[in-house]
């Protein structure tokens, strides 16, 4: 792996504070043992897995009274006085070692191009119309951004999120009602998946459990399940 990175599986149980401790530092804020991204970026936060009642007052610190905690897939039980906001079932995938993508699907005679500053407003109103999970103002600034478009707008999206050592996790996957149907997906995360490997990282993901027909896209690309992992939002006391 380039960069030092290794690779290895036992990050992605911690994926959240593996990148703020490493490759995103500088877009997150800690105190303690707690970390979280800046509001503008992601509502992520971690604390070790065996947190303790300092661990979540640090927290508690950095995210200030009555806010919200997205514990991402972080197993930790907060505090009594930790309002629950939501638990969703899901999986986290992995690609295939040793395999490379197969050619992108053909498309419509769209191209697949890298999205920018500029494209933000146009990305946060895909991800309204959508709803693939959370995307901010500055989500854009955690990797890379491909987009679709069909008659100049923008159909379909897929980026980089989180950065555990020696992984990049595939994200925001999302097509706009009126253009599902055309392979757009499938090439925005083939044109990822290429764009992760060919920089010495493997690629992974999350999905939810209950999202039948993304498990079995990502499959069929060459992903594979790893683990079911829980997903869970508090408020703070």
């Amino acid at each position: 792996m380039t960069n030092g990175d290794s690779g290895d599986a036992t990050a992605l149980d911690d994926p959240v504070g593996e990148s703020l401790r490493g490759r995103h530092a500088e877009l997150g804020r800690r105190f303690g043992r707690a970390a979280t991204y800046l509001p503008d970026v992601a509502t992520f936060s971690a604390v070790p897995a065996e947190a303790d009642a300092a661990d979540w007052a640090d927290l508690a610190r950095l995210l200030g009274r009555d806010a919200f905690a997205d514990m991402f897939s972080c197993p930790a039980t907060p505090p009594p006085d930790w309002e629950p906001v939501f638990v969703l079932e899901g999986r986290q995938m992995i690609w295939h070692a040793g395999i490379r993508p197969a050619p992108a699907p053909a498309g419509t005679g769209t191209d697949v191009a890298e999205l920018g500053e500029a494209d933000v407003p146009e990305m946060l109103d895909l991800v309204a119309r959508t709803r693939p999970g959370p995307f901010w103002p500055r989500t854009r600034d955690l990797g890379t951004y491909l987009g679709v478009r069909e008659s100049g707008r923008l159909v379909a999206m897929a980026g980089e999120r989180l950065r555990p050592p020696g992984w990049t996790e595939i994200s925001t996957v999302c097509t706009a009602p009126e253009a599902r149907g055309r392979g757009h997906a499938a090439r925005l995360v083939t044109a990822l998946v290429t764009r992760v490997l060919a920089h010495g990282r493997r690629p992974f993901l999350h999905v939810a459990e209950a999202n039948t027909a993304a498990i079995a896209l990502y499959e069929r690309l060459g992903f594979t399940s790893r683990k079911q992992v829980t997903f869970r939002g508090f408020r703070t006391p």
